[in-house]
């Protein structure tokens, strides 16, 4: 098996020494390497050095082989696919809209039953993926990045890192929070709790969430949040700090009936192989029942 991609540049993309062109588009180095010396790299289906030009308009055809990647097939047992809802899908990339109650992934070989598992029986035996680019907590809801084949891998992977892919989240919490606002606490591990995070807890790292309000109600508060890092209930954990915790969330709220009300609204990503060319804007319906909570 082998995964070949032909890149036509914009006829209006300034002129780019080949090495530098591959480098832009977020390839590691390793991989370029392992191109060059193989020329499974050509323009216009022809053999050019590293330092030679790619100008807009010529064709970029890339082969990458399952020796290139440390774990070309992810080892994931297809499920039934009744569940999945496709927000997005070109050839490399899949954003679906996750169910409350779902797993992520699974965290054993043999597990049914998570999102994963329904994703690969979406996209059956033809495809080496799903592989995992974002995760969403069992209970959240909404869009849920992936690619399909195991070459943009490093380059979501980066883009991700360099914040270059934007989450924004719905949330309904506790009481009147208002106006809008950062939390720039730094989240570590809780000592007492192993499934929990806490904030200047052990370990403490960056963690920086934007919020802005929404809706208010009597006792609750529909809230924007956005991220600018991705550290575990990092989102859960600020705001429970802040005295809002997220209605019906079992570890860091009050007791309640309710399950959690947290919604990952919006993906915003910019597509590989391409430079400055726009961004991606995928928006995953919210739940029918997302507004029906107790007001306790």
């Amino acid at each position: 098996m082998a995964w070949t991609y032909h890149i036509t540049l914009p006829t209006d993309q300034a002129p780019l020494p080949l090495r530098q062109l591959l480098t832009a588009w977020l390839l590691p180095s390793h991989l370029v390497h392992d191109l060059r010396i193989h020329q499974r790299v050509l323009v216009n289906d022809l053999y050019r050095s590293m330092n030679q030009p790619v100008l807009g308009g010529e064709t970029v055809t890339l082969t990458f082989l399952p020796a290139d990647f440390k774990e070309p097939f992810p080892d994931v047992a297809p499920d039934s696919a009744a569940t999945v809802s496709v927000l997005y899908e070109t050839t490399d990339l899949l954003v679906v809209n996750k169910t409350r109650g779902s797993k992520t992934h699974p965290n054993l070989p043999w597990e049914r039953g998570t999102t994963l598992n329904h994703v690969a029986a979406y996209l059956g035996e033809d495809e080496p993926g799903p592989y995992i680019l974002s995760r969403l907590d069992q209970e959240t809801t909404g869009a849920l990045l992936m690619t399909k084949t195991p070459a943009v891998v490093p380059i979501m992977v980066r883009n991700i890192a360099e914040k270059r892919v934007q989450r924004t989240y719905l949330a309904w919490v506790h009481g009147q929070l208002t106006g809008e606002g950062t939390f720039t606490e730094p989240i570590g591990r809780d000592p007492a709790d192993k499934r929990k995070r806490l904030v200047n807890g052990e370990h403490a790292q960056t963690a920086i969430t934007h919020y802005a309000v929404l809706e208010h109600r009597a006792n609750a508060t529909l809230v924007k949040l956005w991220l600018e890092t991705g550290r575990t209930h990092q989102l859960r954990v600020h705001l429970a700090a802040a005295g809002h915790p997220l209605i019906g969330d079992p570890l860091y709220g009050p007791p309640s009936k309710d399950r959690l009300r947290l919604h990952c609204w919006r993906l915003v990503f910019p597509q590989p192989f391409t430079l400055n060319q726009g961004e991606t804007t995928v928006t995953a319906p919210v739940p029918a029942d997302f507004d029906q909570f107790s007001q306790d």
